[in-house]
């Protein structure tokens, strides 16, 4: 029973950010504010951690330790800017879009990894790397149809920041000792402090205010704007933290393939739904451009496979994290880095 359910964490974790990506487009296309939706989701997730603690199902350090605060700066900072690009991306661009826009994670995370890490890259992923890029330039150049530029920069510089990311991830494991939960606890928190007074230096507070006690501006017989937010937030929040204890489950028992399909099928899903439920057009050049990039998205995973399974076991090598969980700042991030830390661990107590 329990490998049953540790069996379906990774696909809920998948699908979970499917419905989040819709939810939060359905929500963005109706408010200015998106920086205040990203802050209700972080608080929402915040309270269903209280929550937990309270009935006893986690255990949060509630006291914060100035130290470990201090420790985590570098990842709170991407967070916070990564999650807010995210938004700007699916605010500008339509659903469909939005794996395009955001195509660039791979090529970064590798470029970040060599810059960074000196983790030299072998001429297979530079390749997978040069087909995901193709794609990318199909969406945005060759397709023929009109794209918000704002909305493509703010994917690129989105796409950026979630590659650094990748690379903080262990260092800041080791500042939290090792757990992915207090990891995530610290992360939201964090994140929703310094995003509060973010909000106010970029401008959205007019906007909040209008939300909040302006006239509704939608349609007589649809939700109204603020009630399509409240929903869009408790739903993404509540999304969001569930991803992030499924995520503690879900890398153990889940293979390369498994991530491969599932990535594939979300991707082809998200660009479906965007058509049935906002009416979007994904033209000839579109289609291609996704399935070019996924194409690309999947041969690096499989390279990836390959070369860990034939590189010698003794010889510590960086691993980045999988494509499918780069595209989500909170969740994949955190399992990744969870595993990593566990295979080491188990590693040292069996040689022990």
């Amino acid at each position: 029973m329990r490998g049953a359910a540790h069996a379906t964490c990774p696909w809920f974790v998948k699908h979970a950010r499917l419905t989040q990506l819709f939810r939060n487009k359905w929500v963005l296309s109706t408010t200015d504010t998106p920086l205040f939706f990203l802050l209700a989701q972080l608080l929402i997730a915040v309270v269903l951690f209280l929550f937990a603690h309270m009935a006893g199902l986690l255990q949060l350090p509630l006291q914060l330790d100035l130290q470990v605060c201090k420790g985590l700066i570098p990842m709170v900072g991407l967070n916070v800017i990564g999650l807010s690009f995210s938004n700007y991306t699916l605010k500008y661009v339509d659903a469909s879009f939005y794996q395009v826009a955001r195509g660039m994670v791979l090529p970064f995370t590798v470029a970040t990894s060599f810059f960074l890490l000196h983790a030299r890259p072998s001429l297979r992923i530079l390749a997978a790397c040069a087909v995901v890029t193709v794609g990318f330039f199909v969406g945005v150049f060759l397709d023929g149809t009109a794209v918000s530029v704002v909305g493509v920069t703010f994917g690129v510089l989105s796409s950026m920041i979630t590659a650094m990311h990748s690379v903080v991830i262990k260092k800041s494991l080791d500042v939290v000792h090792g757990s992915a939960l207090h990891l995530s606890w610290y992360t939201n928190l964090l994140s929703a402090i310094v995003l509060a007074p973010t909000l106010v230096l970029v401008g959205e507070l007019p906007g909040v205010m209008k939300l909040l006690f302006g006239p509704n501006e939608n349609a007589e017989g649809q939700m109204s704007t603020l009630s399509t937010f409240i929903m869009g937030s408790l739903i993404t929040g509540a999304f969001g933290f569930l991803m992030s204890l499924a995520s503690l489950m879900s890398i153990k028992v889940t293979s390369p393939i498994t991530h491969m399909v599932s990535s594939a099928v979300r991707g082809v899903a998200a660009s479906l739904l965007g058509v049935w439920l906002f009416d979007e057009v994904v033209t000839r050049g579109r289609a291609s451009s996704i399935g070019i990039i996924l194409l690309g998205s999947i041969w690096y995973t499989w390279i990836k496979h390959v070369e860990s399974q034939s590189a010698p076991q003794s010889k510590p090598h960086y691993e980045p994290v999988p494509l499918d969980e780069l595209e989500e700042g909170k969740g994949g991030n955190l399992e990744n880095g969870h595993a990593s830390h566990r295979h080491s661990q188990s590693t040292r107590d069996a040689r022990d």
